[in-house]
């Protein structure tokens, strides 16, 4: 089992070594065929890659915020993130037919 954390954000990565998440592997853009049963990975990832993972027998945990609009599309620092109420929420996504 590996802890793989998706994200290009230097903030995200402080506030998720701030939470005490020892992560495996830190990267900037996820190879879903390297994600294995039993990974676990956190981001903030679109509901068909979550889905992916979710296939293989991995858990999803999403960084979920409440961002007021004026801080939408800008580089938050960890201290902003925890401000606006982050946390990590698992998720079980599957692909309807």
């Amino acid at each position: 089992m590996s802890i793989i954390a998706v994200t290009r954000h230097p903030g995200a990565r402080a506030w998720l070594a701030e939470q005490g998440v020892e992560v495996d592997r830190l990267v900037d853009h996820l190879n879903v065929d390297e994600v294995g049963s039993g990974d676990m990975v956190v981001g903030a990832l679109p509901a068909h890659v979550a889905a992916d993972i979710c296939s293989r027998g991995a858990r999803y945990f999403h960084i979920v915020m409440e961002l007021p609009a004026g801080l939408r599309g800008k580089e938050l620092t960890a201290d902003e993130m925890r401000r606006c109420g982050a946390r990590l929420e698992e998720y079980r996504v599957e692909q309807l037919e």
